[in-house]
């Protein structure tokens, strides 16, 4: 176990002394926590984080280690990881290393061994914050400073940091060979274009699975390019920070929705989402300390099930400000807020969490069928 100090500084003057794992030096990034058990690989390389310092609630992380199966994209995306207490030894058949060694190798810093529910709860109360984690600087009044100085999520493009440079085709499905799917497999009769705002490569798997063929292109990319694909579907993915900050995004997504003889479903997730709501008229807010875990209860208006869902954002679709052509469908069940909305006229629909669960609950893969018989 490393005997390196780290410090975490808060915005508001709080400072957490512990050790150092992973890499050394010093980041900055919104701090918030995931309330998961289990899938910490799969935070670490959501492209939704980009820009956080990710505390995780459950105490002990590492034990099961790492592998090539469980990423979400190329790289650990997070700009620094808060544990409890992290594992020295992995132990699982699966593993190909520790998460130690991890983070090393992707440069990205870490913090154990401070009382991460006392920040937890302090970021519950006040509110997600700006932080500072460092092993270089180990003086509070510096890293207070450095805290309340560096640049917050609200008003920041970080979609351009994690969106690909071009576009590409993709053809893996479920490759689990340990659990059941959650998905029939079906064949590819379905063309569908991906924007990637900043994708997990399971919600590829699920299009794969259900039986489209994919084409995955930048969330940078104009209507027209995207519509030259010829697609029997569009889907809008996940993402990170601020979804007003996305004046092309907005824009694109606009000219798709409004291009009606085009009668092309749409279907969104999370940052998707947010934009589809932005581009058909509604506003969106920042979230006090946000959603993170695989535990969200969620009531889908419908069927007047409620969904245990997996979920990752800091900013919501306001459920006052949808126009009329948007109707909600899903409503989260400890706040209140919007989880999911369609358009009443347009093959269109969105929903806030991920039914992808990677890792997490299947409650909600349903999604994915809806959206292949939208396109028939």
């Amino acid at each position: 176990m490393s005997e390196t100090p780290a410090k975490l500084a808060l915005e508001d003057g709080t400072v957490y002394t512990g050790r150092s794992f992973g890499a050394r030096g010093e980041t900055f990034g919104e701090v918030v926590f995931n309330t998961s058990m289990t899938g910490y690989q799969e935070v670490l390389t959501d492209p939704s984080y980009k820009g956080q310092i990710v505390t995780m609630t459950y105490p002990l992380i590492g034990n099961y280690g790492v592998n090539d199966e469980d990423a979400e994209s190329r790289r650990p995306q997070v700009e620094g990881f808060v544990v409890r207490e992290l594992s020295p030894v992995p132990s699982n058949f699966r593993s190909h290393g520790s998460l130690d060694a991890y983070l090393i190798e992707n440069n990205v810093l870490g913090i154990e061994g401070i009382d991460t529910r006392a920040l937890v709860r302090r970021l519950r109360a006040r509110g997600t914050m700006t932080g500072v984690l460092s092993t270089a600087d180990l003086d509070d009044a510096s890293l207070v400073h450095k805290a309340r100085t560096s640049p917050g999520i609200v008003g920041r493009d970080l979609v351009r940091e994690v969106v690909p440079e071009k576009a590409f085709a993709w053809s893996e499905g479920f490759i689990s060979r340990f659990a059941s799917q959650p998905l029939p497999g079906r064949p590819a009769d379905h063309h569908v274009v991906a924007v990637d705002f900043g994708m997990k490569w399971n919600i590829l798997r699920c299009l794969v699975q259900v039986g489209c063929r994919v084409t995955v292109v930048p969330g940078t990319a104009s209507a027209e390019e995207v519509l030259a694909h010829r697609p029997d579907g569009i889907f809008l993915s996940n993402g990170p920070g601020d979804p007003t900050a996305l004046g092309y995004a907005i824009d694109m997504i606009g000219d798709l929705a409004g291009k009606r003889s085009q009668q092309t479903p749409i279907f969104g997730i999370c940052l998707g989402h947010q934009l589809l709501g932005l581009a058909l008229g509604a506003k969106t807010f920042k979230l006090k300390f946000g959603h993170r875990g695989a535990n969200q209860p969620v009531l889908h208006h419908r069927t007047q099930r409620v969904e245990i869902t997996t979920q990752n954002h800091g900013f919501a679709v306001g459920l006052d400000s949808l126009p009329h052509d948007l109707e909600p469908t899903h409503i989260n069940l400890n706040d209140g807020t919007l989880e999911g909305m369609r358009h009443r006229r347009l093959p269109i629909f969105s929903v806030q969490y991920h039914p992808e669960a990677s890792a997490g609950p299947h409650d909600s893969c349903y999604l994915f069928e809806e959206f292949r018989q939208s396109m028939r």
